[in-house]
């Protein structure tokens, strides 16, 4: 299944905010005038629908392992062990992207309001030459400068 079908909790803040249906944002994402806000919100919704999944799959595969009826000679502390693991480094990820994606919900500009540059900085911008990339350092040299 697609990350874009698959629910995740945040689904009905996207949906506020933007004013359209989660298939609705996705398919804005992906076109060439989609605001930058948007596209990181349904990358890190991807994301987090992704981590979510993680979570009820390992949820899911302790709540069988240890049901009443499950064999009890199938039972392996190291196994659990690893689930609880892996369950802490999804629902880490899991709050990681919520906390991510609910900042720029509260940070983005309201809809409707775009910020533009004035014309001067604008122009001031496109003017310039792009900054000068720092030469690359070979290992071997910066290496031996710090001996």
């Amino acid at each position: 299944m697609s990350l874009q079908l698959k629910p995740s909790t945040l689904d009905g803040r996207l949906q506020e905010r933007f004013a359209a249906p989660v298939a609705e944002l996705y398919a804005t994402a992906f076109s060439p005038d989609a605001s930058a806000a948007l596209i990181r919100a349904m990358e890190l919704r991807s994301f987090l629908a992704l981590a979510e999944e993680q979570v009820i799959r390992v949820r899911d595969r302790v709540h069988d392992t240890m049901a009443a009826g499950h064999d009890m000679d199938d039972l392996s502390a190291d196994a659990l062990r690893m689930d609880a693991q892996w369950l802490e480094a999804a629902l880490d990820a899991r709050n990681g992207y919520r906390a991510a994606l609910g900042d720029l919900l509260r940070t983005m500009p309201s809809p409707g309001r775009q910020s533009h540059p004035a014309p001067m900085a604008q122009s001031a911008v496109t003017n310039s030459p792009p900054p000068a990339a720092p030469a690359p350092q070979r290992a071997g040299a910066a290496r031996a400068r710090r001996l």
